[in-house]
């Protein structure tokens, strides 16, 4: 059974190691992405339509809002991944020119020895299972060495051209807000297309060219924020932070939140703490 064995909150983002035995569906998150083989079964994260391998000398990375599935590539024991999530504000706070933010250059980071050398201090870390001022350090220099690499001889750095034609139409601005408020309800596409003036086919296309990723997948980006935000926040139980966000029970929310985000929630609950 897929399982986290620690998880850290800081100030710009946080890291989990989690052992997966399972394939995670395509989603997405707000937060950039960085995933690194430590050991066991090699592993896959598909970004946008092409497949990275996770493994001794590759690790993925993943923009603000790029959807992405994991999978075993090996089926003879589970993987111990280090996962990096890294708040937007990081890429426009430390990037150095407006051209590089809100994205990396490429998925695919050679485990080089100083990216390895920060990722063993990081998990190093992670392991000792208390609270360390050294966190937020290891996290930013980890990510800043990926961030670099990942451009390394990409010729097109301009990422922000993509983003410029996000939240351009109206339509799509409108269901943005409509999902925002509404995310806890049970929120039909179909009405979403309705309160947009669109069909349902054209709704899904527009919404898609816009974001990059569907309307269904922004919807549980929203959600599974919202839980790990109760999780680690609050002392609601599961089955309330479930009913919260429009779950008919206990076990659909669990089937949710482990299918997005990788483990149980009461798993989650159990070894995260914020930093």
């Amino acid at each position: 059974m897929s399982e986290a064995i620690s998880v850290h909150h800081g100030a710009f983002g946080r890291a989990a190691l989690y052992q997966l035995d399972k394939p995670i569906i395509t989603h997405a998150h707000r937060e950039g992405h960085l995933i690194f083989y430590l050991s066991g079964s090699k592993a896959s994260v598909s970004v946008g339509d092409s497949a990275f391998p996770a493994d001794e000398s590759y690790a993925v990375a993943v923009g603000p809002w790029e959807p992405h599935s994991f999978e075993l590539t090996e089926n003879s024991d589970a993987c111990l991944c280090l996962v990096l999530y890294i708040k937007p504000m990081w890429f426009l706070e430390t990037s150095h020119s407006a051209e590089f933010a809100l994205s990396f250059g490429s998925p695919c980071i050679e485990l080089t020895p100083t990216v390895s050398k920060w990722v063993n201090r990081l998990t190093s870390l992670l392991l000792e299972e208390e609270n360390s001022d050294l966190f937020d350090g290891f996290l930013y220099e980890a990510t800043r060495q990926c961030f670099d690499q990942s451009w390394h001889g990409v010729n097109d750095r301009t990422p922000l051209k993509g983003m410029r034609t996000k939240f351009t139409d109206y339509r799509v601005r409108r269901s943005l807000r409509l999902m925002q408020e509404m995310f806890t309800d049970d929120v039909e596409i179909e009405w979403l297309a309705r309160q947009a003036g669109l069909s349902r086919p054209h709704f899904f296309k527009l919404f898609k060219k816009q974001m990059g990723i569907t309307p269904n997948i922004y919807l549980n980006t929203l959600r599974s924020e919202q839980a790990i935000e109760d999780l680690m926040t609050t002392g609601k139980s599961v089955t309330d932070i479930g009913y919260d966000l429009g779950f008919s029970s206990q076990a659909s929310f669990t089937r949710f939140f482990t299918s997005n985000v990788g483990i149980p929630p009461s798993d989650y609950r159990r070894v995260a703490h914020i930093i």
